[in-house]
């Protein structure tokens, strides 16, 4: 089985819905993914990801499944600078990376800031919630793998979010979340692919084939967008640091 998990095209987060550019991205990712044999369209409730959504849907006259769990993973914890709520990622590189446990995958939870925030109760909802999508698909979680209890070629597509994209591949692969949150950057409107391996019958494993790829961007000629990204040099002002 095929798991597509795609970002919404570029946000305008002011009213939870794209761009002008988001709109064309969203235009051409509709290219590419109605081409191909979709088993079922899954999206975040929110809006950014079912504008993105639409237009696929509407070129092929499908319709989407929403689940709640698949909404931006909605976690807050204290920001130290500013004693304000924030998101678990987009840390400062030399805070996040001098915790030994944000580097565990059994442990990352465990740093105050985030049992605080009660992020692994929200992450607790994503690891279920794509556990119970994939057994309605043939693949019951057993361990740290899946059980094939009905192997299939089906191609499955989830619209939704970097954040919840992180911690939905850090349950199937067994990563630190925190990692793939900084270590990683799924660009607007990126299509990152998983691949079952069943080399054994009766036992799959999720393998990422890739990871945000913006192909179909560069295939029509639109540059990709920032955001999500930050400045690539400190001294590049017109480029964000925070």
């Amino acid at each position: 089985m095929k798991l597509l998990l795609i970002r919404h095209a570029e946000p305008d987060y002011s009213i939870d819905s794209l761009t002008e550019k988001g709109w064309r991205e969203a235009e051409i990712l509709s290219e590419r993914i109605s081409r191909m044999n979709i088993k079922e369209f899954y999206t975040s409730p929110l809006g950014r990801a079912k504008d993105t959504a639409s237009v696929t849907l509407k070129k092929l006259g499908r319709k989407a499944i929403e689940l709640p769990w698949l909404r931006e993973f909605h976690a807050l914890i204290i920001d130290k600078y500013t004693n304000e709520r924030r998101i678990p990622w987009d840390l400062l590189p030399g805070d996040w990376t001098r915790i030994p446990e944000y580097y565990d995958n059994k442990l990352w939870h465990t740093v105050p800031v985030m049992e605080e925030g009660r992020v692994y109760e929200e992450a607790l909802k994503v690891y279920n919630g794509i556990d119970e999508l994939l057994k309605k698909h043939g693949y019951e979680r057993e361990g740290n793998y899946y059980r094939a209890v009905n192997p299939n070629t089906d191609t499955i597509v989830l619209f939704c979010h970097f954040g919840v994209t992180c911690v939905i591949l850090s349950h199937l692969l067994g990563i630190s979340p925190v990692l793939l949150w900084h270590g990683f950057c799924a660009l607007p409107t990126s299509v990152t692919t998983l691949v079952t391996e069943e080399r054994r019958k009766g036992i799959a494993y999720f393998r990422v084939n890739s990871f945000g790829d913006i192909s179909h961007l560069y295939a029509a000629g639109e540059s990709p967008s920032f955001s999500a990204r930050f400045c690539e040099t400190y001294d590049n002002w017109d480029e964000r640091h925070d």
